[in-house]
C-alpha cells in the first residue's frame, strides 16, 4: 500500500508544482494538502514530503546554477 500512496503523492506533487508555476500561486500546495487531510492523512503526509523534497531540489539547483554563473575559482591554496 505504501508504494501506491507514494506514487500517488509524487504524481500529485508534480501536478501541483506545475500548477503553481503556471498560476504563480506559491502556496497552492497548502490548499491541496488541506483537501487531502479531510480524507486521508496518510496521503497528505506523503504529498507534503514529496512537495518539500521537490521544492528543496529546485532551490538546490538554483543555487548551483548561480554558483556556476559567478565563476567558480577553485581552491585558492
Amino acid at each position: 500500500m505504501s508504494t501506491v500512496v507514494t506514487q500517488i503523492a509524487e504524481e500529485l506533487a508534480k501536478d501541483t508544482l506545475d500548477a503553481m508555476d503556471k498560476t504563480g500561486e506559491d502556496r497552492l500546495f497548502i490548499q491541496v494538502a488541506k483537501e487531502l487531510a479531510a480524507s486521508s492523512t496518510t496521503l497528505e503526509e506523503a504529498f507534503l514530503t514529496a512537495i518539500r523534497v521537490r521544492m528543496a531540489a529546485r532551490r538546490g539547483r538554483a543555487f548551483l546554477a548561480r554558483f556556476l554563473e559567478t565563476g567558480y575559482q577553485g581552491d585558492k591554496d
